[in-house]
């Protein structure tokens, strides 16, 4: 058997997240897929924004292929996290449709060129030199990362879990074994919490 090519290695695992965070967007409404589940904003079409421009920055300009996209969040004087939320007139099909025309782009790139081909990374300062590899481990570790907190959100919207529509990669049962599961959870918190502060008081 032939050993796995590494940079189809690392590819395979970037096109897994990419698909990852995508489908957290699917049967979604307007509404859903952009309001904020988190005290700091987080919402899943502001991922995909943040993702489109992640990947058509590192895998263009870094390694001297414009990718001709406009990007005024990225501009400066840009408000802060204007790449984290979607404006109610940018609409979803162009959020999507740029995230995967950044997809399209870094492939290209990473087709074209070995994985010791030298780049620079501008906004990295004197840390910027870097190769290709080092580049592909860095944006495929970024979006598996927020595939993560694509999966909690998705899950606080209603309740769907799950890898991918054909791996859901998650144990347990129903709804009702899932309650007990939290509810065990919460009570062993408590009873952690209660040793430490007896503990503290001793």
């Amino acid at each position: 058997m032939a050993p796995n090519d590494p940079k189809d290695d690392l590819h395979r695992y970037l096109k897994a997240a990419r698909e990852a965070v995508m489908w957290k967007l699917d049967g979604l409404s307007e509404y859903d897929s952009r309001r904020p589940l988190t005290p700091t904003g987080t919402n899943l079409l502001g991922l995909v924004k943040h993702l489109a421009g992640v990947e058509l920055g590192y895998f263009g300009p870094t390694f001297g292929r414009p990718h001709g996209e406009a990007l005024p969040w990225h501009e400066e004087g840009a408000e802060p996290n204007a790449d984290l939320w979607a404006p109610a007139d940018e609409s979803r099909e162009e959020i999507v449709g740029l995230y995967r025309r950044a997809w399209a782009h870094a492939d290209a790139t990473i087709e074209a060129l070995p994985l010791d081909a030298r780049g620079r990374v501008e906004w990295w300062g004197e840390n910027g030199d870097v190769t290709l590899q080092r580049i592909m481990l860095h944006v495929t570790a970024e979006t598996h990362r927020h595939a993560g907190h694509a999966d909690i959100v998705r899950e606080l919207i209603d309740g769907r879990t799950g890898m991918r529509e054909s791996n859901s990669n998650m144990d347990g049962g129903d709804e009702a074994w899932y309650q007990e599961y939290r509810a065990r959870l919460e009570a062993a918190a408590k009873q952690a919490q209660a040793q430490a502060d007896a503990q503290a008081e001793a």
